[in-house]
């Protein structure tokens, strides 16, 4: 099975080929902190924020585009990926998943989908990944710009032949900007 994940601080959604988008879900995992096991993925964990006692948390591992937490990351995965193939523990799957600019952030995407049981991981960045959903004919001798907000980093590129010319990775996007209007609407409503 080929599928990709957009792996996201906020939400998280899985491509499987042939059958489309099949799985996108909250980016939260709620965890036994007594024994880190790990109760809920996604929908559930959501549902649990705020409302849970002091030995279960619900937690986002992403925090601004980047692993927080590496071993609630690969749970989530794992789950996600289980959930989206229907499969039992033998399949091992080729994973794309987008990643953002930068060295760290690859390693820890790698090493977290490797984890969730992967058979072969392949990384593309997120504005590549953004261009070719656009469809933008990123194979030209012209430079094409994306921009790609999410709810924790914004990614910027320029692409010409198929590649990056250059690309950047800022941690301020959606959840951030909603935040800045929600106090600014705040402040001038009360």
């Amino acid at each position: 099975k080929d599928i990709a994940i957009d792996l996201g601080t906020a939400n998280t959604l899985v491509y499987v080929r042939g059958r489309g988008i099949v799985l996108r879900e909250p980016s939260v995992v709620a965890v036994d902190v007594r024994t880190d096991e790990v109760l809920a993925v996604g929908k559930q964990a959501k549902e649990m924020l705020g409302r849970t006692p002091d030995s279960i948390v619900a937690v986002r591992p992403l925090k601004d585009g980047v692993i927080a937490d590496f071993e609630v990351t690969a749970a989530m995965l794992k789950y996600f990926v289980r959930k989206a193939l229907k499969s039992g523990a033998f399949s091992r799957p080729h994973i794309v998943i987008c990643i953002p600019s930068g060295e760290v952030e690859r390693r820890a995407v790698e090493d977290a989908a490797r984890s969730a049981g992967s058979g072969k991981v392949d990384l593309i960045l997120e504005p590549m990944a953004a261009a070719l959903g656009a469809g933008i004919a990123i194979d030209k001798p012209r430079g094409s710009m994306v921009l790609d907000i999410g709810g924790g980093t914004s990614e910027m590129a320029v692409i010409s032949y198929g590649d990056p010319v250059v690309s950047e990775s800022v941690r301020v996007a959606g959840d951030r900007f909603d935040e800045a209007i929600a106090a600014h609407l705040k402040k001038k409503y009360g």
